[in-house]
């Protein structure tokens, strides 16, 4: 039995790989039916889900809402699939990274390394400004709203990375700070070429790093 979990440990970043790879060439039409993204694209994120799910037990309320925040990501992927999801996915995603921001809250006090939160501040305020006349009126507060919680998450996972050594999480909130802010432009401001090809991975990349983030079932706690 242990042989075969260690087994799926090791499979299962090949099968998120091949997933997401699958999702990328339905989207963009190359040689798969889009209809298959409505397969790959949820599938892809609940293969994290899995992935994270053993982890973190050390560390439970760390762990439940990083699941929550999966989660929440799942819904917005979800969401997202048709045009006129997009206001549900950004609901979802906004949960999500108020989910995450309450767990990396739980290992460092918010802003415990200032200087995260002031770069990625300054980042975002230079991204939304340019974005702003491009955004529909009725979209301004909940779009503003959503880049101040994601640039509070990702701060906050570059801070927990800065004090603690989590380069994981660090890499995971700019990666995800760089996918929204591509997306964002290619919405508002765009279009911007190849856009999926810089939003689908950099997404990826930081919900698996987030997961991964989590401490191992198998080893000891070395994070609240």
């Amino acid at each position: 039995m242990e042989k075969t979990r260690s087994a799926m440990a090791r499979l299962l970043p090949l099968l998120i790989f091949a997933s997401a790879v699958a999702c990328y060439l339905a989207q963009e039409d190359l040689g798969l039916p889009r209809d298959a993204a409505f397969l790959f694209k949820p599938l892809t994120t609940i293969l994290i889900i899995v992935l994270a799910w053993p982890r973190g037990r050390a560390t439970p309320i760390v762990r439940r809402w990083v699941l929550a925040g999966l989660v929440f990501s799942l819904l917005g992927d979800v969401a997202l699939l048709w045009p006129q999801g997009f206001i549900a996915g950004l609901l979802a995603f906004l949960a999500a990274h108020l989910a995450y921001l309450w767990a990396f809250t739980r290992v460092r006090r918010l802003a415990a390394w200032p200087w995260s939160f002031v770069a990625y501040g300054l980042v975002a305020l230079a991204v939304l400004s340019y974005l702003w006349p491009g955004i529909p009126v009725p979209l301004r507060v909940p779009v503003a709203a959503y880049v101040v919680f994601l640039s509070a998450m990702a701060a906050q996972a570059g801070a927990i990375g800065k004090l603690d050594g989590a380069w994981k999480l660090a890499l995971g909130g700019a990666l995800f700070f760089a996918s929204d802010g591509c997306l964002a432009l290619n919405k508002f401001a765009g279009p911007v070429p190849a856009a999926s090809l810089a939003v689908l991975p950099t997404y990826w990349a930081a919900q698996y790093c987030i997961a991964a983030w989590l401490q191992p079932a198998e080893g000891r706690a070395t994070s609240p």
